[in-house]
């Protein structure tokens, strides 16, 4: 199938933009062969990966197109973990995107069924104040999907037992920048636990954290008119 071919509502660039993440996902080092997988939403459903093929090559025709209820079209079958995608669709309406990875820390302590505490403030970026690692199940199936979004809770990111791990963020750029800040948090930890015993910033803090992020990392003109900082900026000279 050809770009050409692509029926008139399909986004092409989208579309090619699910296969520069995927690639992405391996040339930044948190995913591995044809491991993992990617999906954005688009009109009336989503976009994912197809199962089983090789990210370099992929053409904007061979990513599948999914509805909320389940269904697909295309010419190719979409990942096994559709199901993981589906749910993040059908439970989170701000999630505009999906990264699914086999990262090598992130799996390493799902392997060992160990959640990333609050040893760093970062761990917030996921929105919540700690991340945690899903129950295991057999990949593909519902009950790993059900198990995600148990861990998923009110956060964008978890862990999945002796599997990988998973983020969503509000399109693929933010999806992908999160899956990369939770592997390197999962990094971070893993070599201070080797170094002793960390230290656990408690609730309260966590908390003023999580206040923070609510406007963290955005610039006054990507607010909505009127929303407060809550950080403190230094006086404007213009």
């Amino acid at each position: 199938m050809t770009t050409a071919a692509l029926p008139p509502h399909d986004d092409v660039n989208l579309r090619q933009a699910v296969i520069d993440t995927a690639a992405a996902m391996n040339a930044l080092g948190i995913n591995q062969g044809k491991a993992g997988n990617v999906s954005a939403r688009c009109d009336g459903g989503f976009l994912v990966t197809p199962s089983g093929v090789p990210y370099a090559d992929l053409e904007p025709g061979d990513i599948v197109f999914m509805d909320l209820e389940g269904r697909y079209r295309g010419i190719m079958v979409p990942s096994s973990e559709w199901r993981m995608h589906l749910s993040i669709y059908q439970g989170r309406p701000a999630a505009g995107a999906v990264v699914h990875t086999h990262s090598t820390f992130c799996t390493t302590l799902a392997c060992l069924r160990e959640p990333i505490p609050a040893f760093h403030y970062m761990v917030a970026v996921a929105g919540g104040t700690r991340i945690e690692v899903a129950d295991y199940a057999t990949f593909g199936t519902q009950a790993l999907s059900d198990a995600m979004m148990t861990a998923l809770g009110p956060r964008r990111a978890c862990l999945l037992a002796n599997h990988g791990m998973i983020a969503f963020g509000a399109d693929l750029r933010r999806a992908l920048d999160l899956a990369v800040e939770v592997e390197t948090l999962a990094r971070q930890y893993w070599h201070a636990r080797m170094m002793g015993t960390p230290v656990i910033l408690g609730e309260e803090e966590m908390a003023e954290v999580l206040r923070r992020f609510a406007t963290y990392g955005r610039q006054p003109k990507d607010l909505p008119p009127g929303t407060p900082q809550a950080l403190e900026f230094p006086t404007k000279l213009d």
